[in-house]
């Protein structure tokens, strides 16, 4: 299947940032990656605002469909554990690029774009709103998660693939095995 002019465009605007940064992602240079006119661009997107929200949109529904596809049966049918620890397995192995960065960091100014990923996030992995163990271990893997793939995306000192594959080992526990109680051994 083809893909439509609009994901076209969120394609290219994607690789823009990605060789160039966000502050160059212009409706010019989006126009010229997609091989269309501003006027041809300007059709789907009137301002550079409605192009962001729909780049979110867009990163947000690739991303949803890797978590569904890693989960295995639909949404509805899956237990938050089976969900946060979907979750968890696609970030830890995940393509980063450096764009998808630029545009979370550039979402937290925007509270529109801010609430594409927070329902994302709610969705598949929720804040803790008790002090259930589960949910507490549910959390705490989304968030190293999370963490490591900033990690990634970021310049710095690379992991080894001995030290990553151990780091997804005990994150996959963190979401597969019965939460330690308070106050036990591997408390300490």
């Amino acid at each position: 299947m083809r893909p439509s002019s609009r994901t076209l465009i969120l394609d290219a605007a994607v690789r823009v940032t990605e060789r160039q940064g966000i502050t160059a992602l212009t409706l010019d240079a989006t126009a010229e990656e997609a091989g269309l006119t501003k006027g041809g661009l300007l059709y789907h997107f009137r301002t550079r605002d409605d192009l962001l929200l729909a780049i979110q949109r867009h990163l947000v529904r690739g991303l949803e469909e890797r978590l569904v596809a890693e989960l295995g049966v639909p949404w509805e049918g899956a237990t938050p554990v089976e969900r946060g620890g979907a979750y968890v397995r696609v970030m830890m192995r995940g393509e980063v690029r450096h764009a998808d960065l630029a545009f979370m960091v550039e979402s937290e100014s925007n509270p529109e774009l801010a609430r594409i990923w927070d329902e994302l996030m709610e969705r598949w992995v929720p804040v803790p709103q008790s002090l259930d163990p589960r949910g507490l271990d549910l959390f705490l893997a989304r968030l190293a998660a999370d963490g490591l793939w900033m990690f990634k995306a970021t310049p710095g000192n690379p992991l080894s693939e001995e030290v990553a594959r151990a780091l997804r080992d005990r994150l996959d526990r963190l979401t597969t095995a019965e939460p330690q109680a308070s106050g036990t051994k591997e408390d300490s």
